[in-house]
């Protein structure tokens, strides 16, 4: 099984690489500069809105990982370049070289001012769209594309909208938005399999958290890891939550407020 991953020299593709690698699958790394291959890997140097070295990359592709693109809210004509028309090139080689499986990397930002539901309830899967920076429409898009590619082409789709992922919670939102990279890469190996088209929450089974994960669930995916073990160092450090905070009670945090801060 050949498996191409866009945008594999950022954080969460260099995450996802070694736990990722199987006996029999070939890691196809993509990106805008040259990477250093281990085993089992295989460099594909191209710019996402290059439609021939797209293409190019897809050949003898069984499924793509789509990192790639435009990581941080930058100005509106950078993020429909990297993220929207990107997006469209890869769905469209993909479709092209009859690729079955996508999976798509979106994000929490797609639905960030969402906010906490009353009484300890869970935001649904396929919270109604609410992006709180120009990259959180890109990743509206992508997965629209994703349906669109789905509905009319048969592609099975799966798009991520992904929490905070690092090797380990490092504050108290992430108490409740962390998906450890082990977790992740279990999202990811239900998705590469997923028939259909779905959205779901790219989040560990943290006892703080507040994302649905009865889609993601559905595809197979079961969470093994959960901020709470860093729970009581975290906040002997920085103190108890304030939930009605927007850093807590919103899905996007400090991207929902009317100066930006922080970063993905």
């Amino acid at each position: 099984m050949r498996i191409l991953m866009t945008g594999a020299a950022g954080k969460v593709g260099t995450l996802l690489r070694p736990r990722l690698a199987r006996d029999g699958r070939t890691l196809r790394l993509s990106d805008l500069a040259p990477l250093e291959t281990g085993p089992g890997e295989e460099l594909a140097v191209a710019d996402l809105t290059d439609e021939l070295a797209m293409a190019a990359a897809m050949r003898d592709v069984d499924a793509v990982l789509h990192l790639g693109g435009q990581s941080r809210e930058h100005p509106w004509a950078d993020i429909v370049r990297a993220n929207m028309d990107g997006t469209y090139v890869l769905m469209e080689a993909a479709r092209a070289a009859g690729v079955g499986h996508v999976v798509l990397m979106s994000s929490h930002h797609a639905a960030g001012f969402h906010t906490r539901p009353p009484s300890g309830g869970e935001l649904a899967d396929y919270a109604f769209p609410r992006p709180d920076t120009y990259y959180g429409v890109s990743k509206l898009v992508m997965e629209g594309l994703g349906s669109l590619y789905h509905d009319r082409f048969g592609m099975h789709v799966t798009a991520i909208r992904l929490g905070t992922c690092n090797e380990r919670s490092a504050d108290t939102r992430g108490l409740a938005t962390w998906i450890s990279p082990d977790d992740l890469a279990r999202l990811v190996e239900a998705a590469l399999t997923a028939t259909g088209f779905h959205v779901v929450w790219g989040v560990s089974d943290n006892a703080r958290r507040w994302w649905s994960l009865k889609e993601a669930e559905a595809i197979g995916y079961e969470s093994r890891d959960s901020s709470e073990s860093y729970a009581a160092e975290i906040i002997a450090e920085q103190g108890e939550p304030d939930l009605s905070d927007p850093l807590h009670d919103r899905v996007g945090g400090v991207f929902t407020l009317k100066e930006l801060g922080g970063s993905w």
